[in-house]
């Protein structure tokens, strides 16, 4: 069955959003995130999805069930977690729409939803004005012990796409890895494209 690729807004939005945070949960447990979640932790991160009129959820369905969703909101939005990032580069935050995370379950992947979530996420930037387009990406060592021996990086996928990393532009997070008793702080490149 052909997945469908459905951009959620206002009250959609809203009733996707535990889906959206099982679907986070489950896919970012694998590298590289390796990320321990929990559905309160979740709700908190997606409210700032459920307080925007400009943020997006794109959703792949499978008949009536979402097997996987990528967000979209303006930077600004977080203007607290990235700001300082972005200092000394000369870019308004006021002008680029954020792609945030994009998961999908595994046996859905290479149908073309990687593409239609950068599509629905980038027309909809472009409908609310925007002129740019990022996303970030978690950093790990190339000699972490959990990095699987058949990794593919997702650079070519970005390039493709016309997004390039913005150097020195990079944000850090913590967050419980699987195994592990406590929050670490991890590094998030930023990459950037026009619109």
């Amino acid at each position: 069955m052909a997945l469908r690729i459905e951009p959620l807004t206002g009250a959609a939005l809203e009733a996707a959003l535990d889906d959206v945070a099982a679907l986070r949960i489950e896919v970012f447990r694998a590298w590289p995130y390796l990320y321990d979640g929990d559905l309160g932790y979740e709700r908190d991160y997606l409210q700032s999805y459920r307080d925007s009129a400009r943020a997006v959820v794109v959703g792949a369905f499978d008949g009536d069930r979402l097997v996987g969703a990528a967000t979209g909101t303006p930077l600004a939005d977080h203007a607290d977690d990235f700001a300082a990032a972005f200092a000394g580069t000369g870019i308004d935050l006021s002008t680029v729409f954020y792609c945030a995370e994009s998961v999908l379950l595994p046996e859905y992947r290479g149908q073309g939803a990687g593409h239609g979530f950068f599509d629905a996420r980038e027309a909809h930037a472009r409908t609310h004005g925007f002129t740019k387009s990022a996303f970030c990406g978690v950093v790990r060592p190339e000699d972490h012990p959990l990095r699987p021996d058949d990794h593919a990086p997702l650079d070519p996928f970005w390039r493709k796409r016309g997004y390039a990393p913005l150097p020195g532009v990079v944000a850090e997070f913590s967050w419980k890895d699987v195994g592990q008793q406590e929050e670490t702080r991890k590094p998030l490149q930023f990459w950037i494209r026009d619109l």
